[in-house]
């Protein structure tokens, strides 16, 4: 297929913010689009070369981009350079010098998006001398055979800033419609596969039911929703419920093929080779021939006999050396709270009871390597609030509440699972922009302009700059300037504006309606709580909890 198509459906989703119409234009287009080009225009569309669970990244710097429009479009660095100042926006540089640009070389062809796709895949492959050059010219040669509009989006996803507004419900309706599937099957299919693009060709091939859970591949984990008290857990999710310690630790899947083991976490990374020790553990107390396990790691400091905060385990999930060095340092606990899948046979469809009590027969525990988390089983709400009290008291985040006869929902944030905490939940946002220092902190980043999910759109939401350390253990300015600075994407004056990776938590006052930040709302004394990397930035906070939220502080 011509790239020339998919670039005129990025300008038409562009155009219009409403879902419904993005849905109608993004299903037109799907129908028309042969079998072979289906699955890496799914990805194209999302702003992406490679389906979520893979770990590869394109990782190509704005200043290589800049050297390949200036190749492709005649002009110098420095030109290419003054024109992003005024326009902010490499997309839009590409697109105005390709324009001026009067005829395409005598070699050049026409794009097709077959060329873009694997381009621009092989900007993750290249390894070795000369690696910098070579990723410019596959840069440059897409360019060269652009027009302008090609190489606006071009452009726009090797940054991998698409920003077209197409959110993953939008892809998942679309796919529906274009293909006559329900809404709710393909959804099913694209928690367990992860791969949207995958799931549009098992639509079109009418094959959605070929897929099943499978030990080894990532999948979505459940999530829960936030629950206002205790009362509104007994409504929401009937009598009686399963309440749980709620951890401060990191969410893990572990998955046994009858071959090998292999650790996922929330966002669908592989972090096998940094956790050993889990394996080893898994290996000695979980029985069955094949399974999948859902469970929160916690690190555990045995000479203090205590819990240690998230940021200390979040060392280890992107270790790539001095791996056994960090597994004694910081060793981790793993507290099973469900089995998803057991000696082949998927139990997602049944009830929790019948799931938790598998759990108790299948793990041989061991403290401090591998527990169950503790659980109550009640219809009374003051057991309820002692078994909080006990959670608070041991410092963990709270509590979880489970609808007992229950199944297991990846993916999706639903009512049959619940979390309840002592303040107003903290949110999940990206940061979007980021301001440098001054004085002793001129050449750090120390402040940040933070952001929440609306329709596929990052809508701002405040700034924060309290909460990051000068020089400790935990989160510093360092930290933060060494994650952002490879991100940047323009600056002016002291503002830069970055990749949308970086995911932190905050914590704040209150929420107040506002019209500084194009959410509409702001955070009142927001501050920094920690670092985020376990998650992926399609899970942030959206404006629908925003709103949620606000209306359960008015509450109080």
């Amino acid at each position: 297929m011509d790239y020339k198509k998919l670039a005129e459906v990025y300008e038409d989703l562009e155009k219009t913010s409403k879902r419904l119409e993005k849905t109608s234009i993004l299903s037109k287009f799907l129908k028309a689009i042969p079998k072979s080009d289906l699955q890496n225009i799914i990805y194209l569309i999302e702003g992406r070369v490679f389906p979520q669970w893979d770990e590869r990244k394109i990782g190509f710097s704005s200043r290589s981009t800049i050297k390949a429009i200036s190749v492709a479009s005649g002009n110098s660095f420095e030109k290419v350079e003054s024109l992003l100042n005024k326009k902010g926006d490499l997309g839009l540089v590409a697109e105005e010098l390709m324009k001026k640009k009067k005829q395409r070389t005598l070699h050049s062809k026409k794009l097709v998006v077959k060329d873009v796709f694997e381009n621009i895949r092989k900007l993750a492959e290249l390894e070795g001398k000369g690696t910098v050059d070579k990723k410019v010219g596959l840069i440059t040669e897409l360019l060269g055979n652009s027009n302008y509009k090609e190489a606006k989006y071009v452009v726009k996803t090797v940054l991998e800033n698409l920003r077209v507004g197409v959110s993953e419900g939008i892809v998942r309706d679309s796919i529906a419609s274009a293909f006559k599937k329900d809404v709710d099957e393909i959804e099913k299919v694209g928690d367990y596969t992860a791969d949207y693009g995958e799931v549009a060709v098992l639509a079109k091939e009418n094959k959605l039911k070929s897929i099943k859970l499978k030990p080894g591949r990532p999948f979505k984990l459940m999530l829960a929703l936030p629950a206002e008290n205790v009362e509104k857990a007994f409504d929401d999710l009937g009598k009686p419920t399963q309440f749980e310690h709620k951890l401060d630790g990191f969410r893990m899947s572990v998955h046994n093929d009858g071959k090998n083991i292999s650790l996922f976490t929330r966002r669908l990374e592989d972090v096998t080779t940094q956790f050993p020790d889990v394996v080893e553990i898994v290996k000695k107390h979980v029985k069955g021939k094949s399974f999948i396990i859902d469970c929160e790691a916690v690190g555990y400091d045995h000479r203090n006999k205590k819990y240690l905060p998230f940021q200390n385990i979040s060392q280890r999930i992107k270790r790539k050396y001095d791996i056994e060095d960090m597994a004694k340092k910081f060793p981790v606990e793993l507290n099973v709270f469900d089995v998803i899948y057991h000696n082949g046979k998927n139990l997602m469809e049944k009830n929790l009871k019948f799931r938790r009590e598998l759990l108790e027969k299948i793990i041989k525990i061991r403290k401090r390597e591998i527990i169950l988390t503790k659980k109550l089983i009640t219809d009374d709400e003051k057991k309820v609030k002692e078994f909080f009290k006990e959670a608070l008291r041991k410092s963990m985040e709270g509590l979880m509440a489970k609808n007992y006869d229950g199944e297991y929902k990846p993916g999706r944030y639903v009512k049959g699972w619940m979390k309840l905490k002592e303040v107003l939940e903290p949110l999940d946002v990206v940061i979007t922009h980021a301001y440098w220092g001054e004085g002793k902190r001129a050449n750090l980043l120390t402040s940040y302009r933070i952001a929440i999910m609306d329709n596929g759109d990052f809508k701002d939401i405040g700034k924060v700059s309290t909460g990051i350390k000068e020089k400790a253990e935990g989160l510093t300015y360092w930290k933060m300037t060494s994650l952002l600075d490879p991100l940047i994407l323009k600056s002016k004056g002291k503002e830069v504006e970055v990749k949308p990776k970086i995911v932190i938590e905050v914590e704040y006052e209150e929420i107040q309606k506002s019209s500084n930040y194009s959410s509409g709302w702001a955070l009142r004394f927001p501050r920094v709580v920690r670092l985020r990397d376990e998650k992926d930035v399609r899970d942030i906070n959206d404006i629908e909890g925003v709103k949620r939220i606000h209306n359960l502080q008015r509450k109080k």
